[in-house]
């Protein structure tokens, strides 16, 4: 009989509380799944979420940095990833985008993951880009 892993919540302190019921991201035993990250840079205590900026780049950059804080924060980096999702808000926005996404993954990967684009409008007034990830560990 195996003993069943604990599932961890996980909440870098570059990232604020949840406003309801849910986590950043959550360990059980090797897997790691990164909620839904966006654009807000780190979090200031007594100030509401801010913006990196209003150009898709910055807060591209700005979201994989959040999602890169929940990965350390579970023990894991870019290459324990085995997929990515990635959210737009507008379908004018995937050549950039993916100019970006592989600017950047070209610095920190070794081996990709698997990733999904999806086009979608549901992010509040001023965000255009949220990115979750699926991590694996070792061991």
């Amino acid at each position: 009989m195996t003993e069943k892993s604990e599932k961890i919540a996980l909440t870098p302190k570059t990232h604020t509380t949840p406003p309801a019921r849910f986590s950043h991201g959550v360990r059980k035993g090797n897997i790691l799944q990164v909620a839904g990250q966006v654009g807000f840079l780190p979090a200031v205590d007594g100030q509401p979420p801010t913006p990196a900026g209003p150009t898709l780049r910055e807060q591209t950059l700005q979201a994989l940095a959040n999602v890169r804080a929940i990965l350390e924060e579970g023990g894991a980096s870019w290459d324990d990833v085995m997929m990515i999702r990635v959210y737009l808000t507008d379908v004018d926005h995937f050549a950039e985008m993916n100019a970006i996404y592989n600017e950047f993954f070209e610095r920190h990967l070794t081996a990709v993951p698997a990733a999904r684009t999806t086009v979608y409008v549901g992010l509040p007034a001023g965000l255009l880009i949220e990115i979750d990830a699926l991590a694996v560990l070792d061991g």
